[in-house]
């Protein structure tokens, strides 16, 4: 097989895999783990049970997939905040804009919720989710303590902070589920301001 055509069968497996993750993260996330069955992903995904199957061994590997992929992708977004060549503030503001717009921040925040809370939930995947969580929390605690040494974020521990910070936008992200939009107002300048000296 030539080195074009591993490459295109790898491309193509690589959008089959996400075809079939971004199905199971609508479904699960409205449905729950239990709930869900590998026909439902199939079915939102538009392909068959057996082309599942060639792509994951179970539900349950789909369910640890998502979740790595949805911390790795937060991960590679608030470190793009924390990147700009802005001020504190704005790198705030831009984290907060785009994340309350993000397309499926409420799907893999409900989750990820779930990952972290659920005893149907394998102990390993809900352990290594909290170390993610935790570890995420850092590029904005340095956002954060940026803006501490800049004089326009309170003071008090920028790690604390940044939890308090994440935790609300999650929350947030949750009010604004496709087909139940329960607040129209968030701005980014009314999140911030609780962050402001």
């Amino acid at each position: 097989m030539s080195p074009r055509n591993i490459e295109k069968d790898q491309r193509l497996r690589d959008e089959r895999q996400s075809q079939i993750l971004e199905a199971a993260m609508h479904v699960i996330a409205r449905r729950g783990l239990p709930a869900t069955k590998i026909a439902d992903i199939a079915s939102q995904a538009g392909i068959s049970v057996g082309n599942v199957y060639k792509y994951f061994l179970s539900k349950d590997q789909i369910f640890k997939a998502l979740v790595e992929n949805g911390q790795r992708e937060y991960r590679v977004f608030v470190e793009e905040a924390l990147q700009l060549n802005a001020s504190p503030y704005d790198k705030l503001y831009w984290y907060t804009e785009n994340w309350l717009v993000y397309r499926n921040g409420w799907a893999i925040t409900a989750i990820l919720q779930y990952a972290r809370t659920s005893e149907a939930v394998p102990h390993e995947v809900t352990l290594a989710v909290s170390e993610r969580f935790i570890d995420n929390l850092r590029p904005m605690a340095a956002i954060i303590a940026e803006g501490q040494t800049a004089g326009i974020f309170k003071n008090g521990d920028s790690f604390e902070l940044a939890l308090i910070y994440v935790s609300m936008m999650e929350g947030l992200i949750l009010h604004s589920i496709p087909g139940i939009q329960e607040i129209a107002t968030l701005t980014p300048d009314k999140m911030i301001a609780l962050l402001l000296k």
